[in-house]
């Protein structure tokens, strides 16, 4: 049966071997290891199940240390816990928060019984669960404005970390279930007179040395801090950053922001930028702690432009500078605050949401484009890997939680660009659940009108606008094709 198995047509090595882990040949140990990233599995994921609860879209995602429950949060403020394998529903409750749930973590070594929170409203909550299934919910700080993400210390179940659009980094330990106010990020004195705030989409935690966190929002840089540098007698602060990274071309540009971070197991540090693409950083492509902006570069060649549309010229590797970052392109992230992350034991891979609904796994290595799949009807905004299994987890802006795992019959057959490229779609995210999200959207659409440098009717904006007052003025437009009433998050709008 073994020999048959692995002569018999279609079958990868790692579907080989995956059933020799099955049969016990392998252990689970070794195949984690060695076995889990194959790209003969990446080549057959396919939907495992579609988790059906929550009541709006699904803003986060993430697996407990063990992987066999899964939390989510949504913008119907509810927080679940998943068997994620069997599709059931171990536990639900809501956050305690007023507005669109952002984020969503287990603490490390509590039992799966704590779970951190923030939300649109700018609060960072403490869940508790208790015997019985008893929840009990309670207020650790507020941000000013909206609190995307926050990060967990690697090994520790009491320290954790949150950034703000207000541009406050703050530092929590449950122990004592205090805030600590490390610093306001600033933008870098070049700019102008005037330093402003810099708005926070992202953070991340350096999984070989905790000591180090990145934080990235609405100018082009990421930058590392290290947490030793900060006394907490308050008597010095630690808001000037060890390193900072930008691909070159990209210094000085006024019209993007970071939207993902995330730490490999190497301490490259992966930047997914809105309206351009995914660039892989290692340390010694670091500008230091004050990068001074030189003239702009060229565009890199086969870069998507800011209008969705595509680019292609001929390259070889010859062409390639060492000194520049990986690049991963073919996605679309201009309307949403999107995630970014690595997938495989050894972070063997990169893989992102898109614009169009699509989920994209790259080759962390060399860029290629592996596998894109149909992963939302509108916005795939979060993708979460497994601790150690072949599986991944993704949501956007429909209210359900998709699970995937290597489960075809036949690999994927490889990615057709130009066919990628014509059935490229831009989604609409017109439907609302309160009056904010409407303005959030107007606002939204005004600001990129005005950083674009369009002041005409030719922006290409303006469709977009139109339809926005359309879908307003339509009395149906906020029902979907089954009647279902629901509307999309806050969440979904770069700043």
């Amino acid at each position: 049966m073994r020999r048959a198995c692995k002569r018999g047509r279609g079958f990868g090595r790692g579907i080989v071997q995956l059933w020799d882990r099955e049969v016990g040949d392998v252990s689970p140990r070794s195949f984690a290891r060695r076995i889990a990233a194959a790209e003969d599995l990446v080549l057959r994921f396919g939907i495992h199940k579609k988790l059906e609860k929550h009541g709006g879209c699904v803003n986060t995602v993430s697996f407990n240390a063990d992987g066999d429950i899964l939390v989510s949060g949504s913008d119907d403020r509810m927080v679940i816990l998943w068997n994620w394998d069997a599709g059931l529903v171990k536990l639900s409750f809501h956050s305690g928060h007023s507005n669109n749930v952002f984020q969503a973590k287990f603490m490390p070594y509590m039992e799966d019984r704590i779970i951190v929170t923030c939300a649109a409203d700018g609060e960072v909550r403490h869940a508790e669960i208790r015997e019985g299934g008893k929840v009990l919910t309670s207020l650790l700080a507020q941000h000013e404005g909206r609190a995307h993400k926050l990060a967990i210390e690697p090994g520790s179940p009491y320290i954790f970390y949150t950034c703000g659009e207000d541009g406050l980094v703050q530092h929590f330990d449950l122990r004592t279930k205090s805030a600590t106010k490390l610093f306001t990020c600033k933008s870098f004195p070049d700019r102008s007179e005037f330093q402003q705030s810099v708005q926070l989409n992202t953070i991340a935690i350096d999984q070989r040395n905790p000591n180090f966190f990145a934080i990235a929002g609405t100018d082009e840089y990421a930058r590392v801090y290290d947490i030793r540098k900060f006394k907490w007698d308050g008597s010095t602060d630690c808001d000037c950053p060890t390193n900072c990274f930008c691909p070159p071309h990209l210094i000085g540009d006024g019209h993007v922001g970071i939207t993902g971070l995330a730490f490999s197991d190497q301490s490259e540090l992966l930047a997914s930028y809105n309206d351009e693409q995914i660039y892989l950083f290692t340390k010694d492509q670091g500008l230091g702690p004050n990068p001074v902006p030189k003239s702009p570069k060229p565009a890199a060649k086969d870069t998507e432009t800011r209008d969705g549309s595509q680019s292609f010229s001929s390259s070889s590797p010859a062409d390639a500078n060492p000194s520049e970052p990986q690049v991963y392109k073919g996605h679309r992230n201009s309307e949403t605050v999107k995630g970014v992350s690595f997938f495989g034991p050894n972070c063997e891979y990169v893989t992102s949401g898109s614009d169009c609904g699509r989920i994209f796994i790259w080759r962390k290595r060399d860029g290629e484009l592996l596998r894109v799949m149909e992963g939302d009807k509108y916005v795939v905004n979060c993708i979460e890997p497994h601790p150690y299994a072949t599986v991944i987890a993704s949501s956007g802006i429909e209210k359900d939680v998709k699970i995937w795992t290597p489960n075809a019959l036949e690999p994927a057959l490889p990615v057709n660009m130009d066919e990628l490229k014509r059935h490229k779609r831009r989604s609409r995210l017109y439907q609302f659940s309160f009056p904010e999200d409407m303005i959030t959207q107007v606002l939204a659409l005004q600001r990129r009108r005005s950083n674009s440098g369009h002041r005409g009717e030719d922006w290409p904006g303006n469709a977009d606008l139109m339809n926005l007052i359309m879908h307003l003025t339509d009395g149906n437009s906020s029902s979907d094709e089954n009647g279902d009433s629901s509307g999309n998050p806050a969440d979904c709008i770069v700043n």
